[in-house]
């Protein structure tokens, strides 16, 4: 019995010690692909290819337009420059809400999803929070904030397969993600809640509402300014 623990013991300091080893690669490496996408190839293949492919093409943080960087935050995670990881105060309203709605709200960070991106899956259990947990803490004590931010515009999921600012830009607006306006910033931010069920090139009337939310925002928030100094 003591052979077993200590066995599990070594496979657990391993574990942590791949995920440290990964995390800090990937300050510095763009990501060849992340656990949701390979979920979206996994499950075009068992549910029959259809011959759409997955897009998603890297870019660099000074070839994204800063509009698009601050209608994410503005859409997902206000408190961004200045947490470390958890907004304490939205996963209250969040927990205060589920008890009286069927419909769940989310208070995951903008940390938070890029660690579930990059290496968990969907879902809400306690193995999965407890993991997006550790690599958020990780992820926040290895990244610099400008660089959680690059990666999430790089590898949010924006469509049915678009996956990224620079392949949701060209798909949808045909031109780069530098070259992107702050209403077309903010209709893709607005999709952001559910990116497969809400549409970009036919934003209902809820996506329009969002829409306009954002861009009231992001001149709140005082424009890009306000993720410049990340």
């Amino acid at each position: 019995m003591g052979r077993i623990w200590r066995w599990l013991a070594k496979g657990l300091l391993a574990a942590i010690l791949f995920s440290i080893i990964s995390v800090l690669a990937l300050r510095f490496l763009a990501p060849p692909t992340t656990a949701f996408m390979l979920r979206h190839w996994a499950i075009a293949l068992t549910e029959g290819w259809d011959g759409s492919p997955l897009r998603y093409d890297w870019v660099d943080y000074e070839r994204i337009s800063r509009d698009a960087a601050l209608a994410v935050v503005a859409a997902e995670d206000q408190l961004f420059p200045s947490h470390s990881g958890f907004d304490l105060k939205a996963l209250s309203r969040a927990l205060d809400h589920n008890r009286t709605h069927r419909a769940p709200r989310g208070a995951s960070t903008i940390t938070q999803q890029v660690a579930k991106n990059l290496f968990l899956w969907p879902g809400r259990s306690y193995l999965r929070k407890a993991l997006e947990a550790f690599f958020t803490v990780l992820i926040e004590t290895l990244w610099t904030k400008r660089r959680i931010l690059e990666v999430y515009l790089n590898v949010v999921e924006l469509g049915d397969g678009v996956f990224g600012i620079d392949a949701a830009s060209r798909a949808y607006f045909r031109k780069p993600p530098a070259a992107l306006r702050r209403e077309e910033a903010a209709l893709l931010a607005a999709v952001l809640p559910n990116p497969t069920r809400m549409s970009v090139r036919r934003p209902s009337r809820y996506v329009r509402a969002r829409q306009g939310w954002i861009l009231k925002q992001m001149r709140r928030l005082g424009g890009t300014a306000y993720v410049a100094r990340l």
